[in-house]
Parts: structure tokens; sequence; C-alpha cells
């Protein structure tokens, strides 16, 4: 009788990776926007100070029983990467807070180009702040991404401010906590912990004046603002650890597609002309940037295999 033939558990692995990091991207770009728009009738202060509590309850507890309290005290170390945190921590609450706030206000659709942008502003911060150098594709895809968004600004009238202080926000966030080599989950833990007195303080005035009474449903809802926050990024970690870079960063485009899609096709929110040429010049600058990526990463391999 024939046996059945199993996987290799070095392909079992990439798999399993491969679908924690599709997971993860994909509860970014389509289960949180669904998720924060149930609570639209919330304000985004709000809805953020539930995501601080929550978030610190169960990363709180997951930390404790896996890593034990010391851990926490090794990631922060001394008050010079406490400063660090402080600002880490600013950074993600602005994130935070715009984002939730475009989800409320239907600008769902600038949003998801906040998220494009992202890794080409990561470029430029590499350049900028590692003295990382650009090579002609690279240039070429940064330069066609800025004629895109000053396509929409012209047309437009205005800043896209949703989408530039999406991108600039979680870009530097990504940069400093690049830089001081932050644990994930420690900082996410760290940088919630240094949020609750402020988010509790916000909530308890709630309760004081009567503006914080919610039915059992939302309040329900609001206490998944933890999970909805932790879970996809330890989704991320494991798939991070064992997949290649570039298959990572072709992946995080699942999100921000998400975001578009659900924005045009459920939410109702305009996609314009002028949205089409900006996210076309994106697209477009994306596809050089990821074809370089893909190419250096291959001669690099084949470099070091000759080696």
């Amino acid at each position: 009788m024939a046996h059945p033939i199993s996987a290799p558990a070095g392909d079992r692995s990439t798999a399993t990776a491969f679908a924690a990091a599709l997971g993860s991207f994909l509860i970014w770009g389509l289960v949180n926007p669904v998720y924060f728009k149930l609570l639209g009738g919330i304000g985004p202060v709000e809805i953020v100070a539930h995501r601080v509590v929550w978030t610190v309850v169960l990363v709180g507890i997951a930390v404790l029983a896996l890593r034990g309290p010391m851990a926490v005290v090794r990631g922060v170390g001394s008050w010079r990467r406490l400063g660090i945190f402080i600002v880490t921590t600013l950074l993600v609450t602005v994130n935070w807070t715009v984002f939730i706030w475009a989800i409320g206000n239907n600008r769902l659709v600038e949003s998801s180009l906040g998220y494009y942008i992202n890794p080409l502003v990561n470029v430029l911060l590499g350049v900028l702040f590692l003295s990382e150098r650009l090579n002609r594709n690279q240039i070429a895809a940064v330069v066609i991404a800025g004629l895109g968004v000053g396509s929409l600004v012209l047309s437009y009238g205005s800043v896209p401010w949703v989408a530039l202080s999406l991108a600039i926000s979680f870009g530097f966030y990504a940069l400093i906590r690049k830089k001081a080599a932050i644990d994930p989950v420690i900082g996410l833990l760290v940088e919630t912990l240094l949020l609750v007195p402020f988010a509790l303080t916000y909530l308890l005035t709630l309760g004081w004046d009567g503006s914080f009474g919610h039915t059992v449903g939302t309040s329900l809802l609001l206490t998944l603002a933890g999970p909805m926050t932790a879970v996809p990024l330890l989704l991320f970690m494991v798939g991070a650890a064992k997949l290649k870079l570039s298959t990572v960063g072709l992946l995080q485009y699942v999100g921000p597609t998400g975001q578009l899609l659900l924005g045009v096709l459920v939410y109702g929110e305009a996609f314009t002309q002028a949205h089409a040429i900006a996210f076309a010049c994106i697209w477009v600058a994306l596809m050089v940037f990821s074809a370089d990526a893909f190419t250096t990463h291959r001669a690099a391999k084949a470099a070091a295999a000759a080696e």
C-alpha cells in the first residue's frame, strides 16, 4: 500500500509563516477597517483610549506569562531608551488616531494611499538618516510616486494630509524602532503602558459626565480593541521570522489594497480621475521598487552561494 507523501518540515514551516503574514495584512487591511467602522458613532480619541487599555491587558498577560516582568525592565533599560519609547509612543498615537478618524469620516481611500506611500517614505528616511544610497531604479520609483502625490494635490487644491500623516508617522516610527532595535511585543507593551494614565483619565472623565454609557454590543466591540491590535502584530512576527524580506515586502501591499477596495466597493467612497492618476503613479513606483528589490536580493543570494 502506498504511503502518503508528506511535505518536508521546511515547506510546512514556510507555508505556516506565509499564512501568518498574509493573515496579519488581511486583518490590517480588511478586518480592522470594518471593525472601526462599526464604532463610527464613537470619537477616535475614545476608541484609541480603549485600544490602549485592552492592548495593555492582553499583551501584558502574554508577556508576564511567557517572558516575565523583567523582560519589560530589560526592554526599557535606561532613561535614554525610555525617551526613545516616548517618541515612538507619540508617533503611534498620531498614526492610530488619524487612521481611526479617517475610517469614521469616509476617508479610507486616502488612508490606503498613505500606506501605499509608506514603503517609499521608508526609503527616503533611510537615505536621510541611515546613510543609505539609492540606485537609479529606486530614484525613479520615488520620483514617480512624488508625481502621483503632486497630481493629487494639484487636483484637490489641498494637501492629502491623511495619507501623508499616516505615511510619515509610521515611517518615522519604523525608523526609530529599527535604530533602537526595539522588540516588537515589548515595544508595543511599553508604548501602551505609557499611554495608560492618559487613556484611563479620559475614559473616567467620560464616565463622570455621563457620556461613557454604551450598549453591551458596543462595549464588547471596544473590548476587542486589544485583540485587534495585538493579534495581527503577533501573526506578522511569526511570518517575518521565517519568510524572505522580499516576500514580506510584497505582502505588505495587501493591507492598503484591502482598504482601497473596501472604501470604493463597500462604503461608496469617491474614486475620481485624480485618484486614478495618483494611484497609477504609486502602483508603477511600487512595481519598479519591488522589482529592483527582488533583483537585488537574487543577486546577493547568488553571490553568497558562489562564495
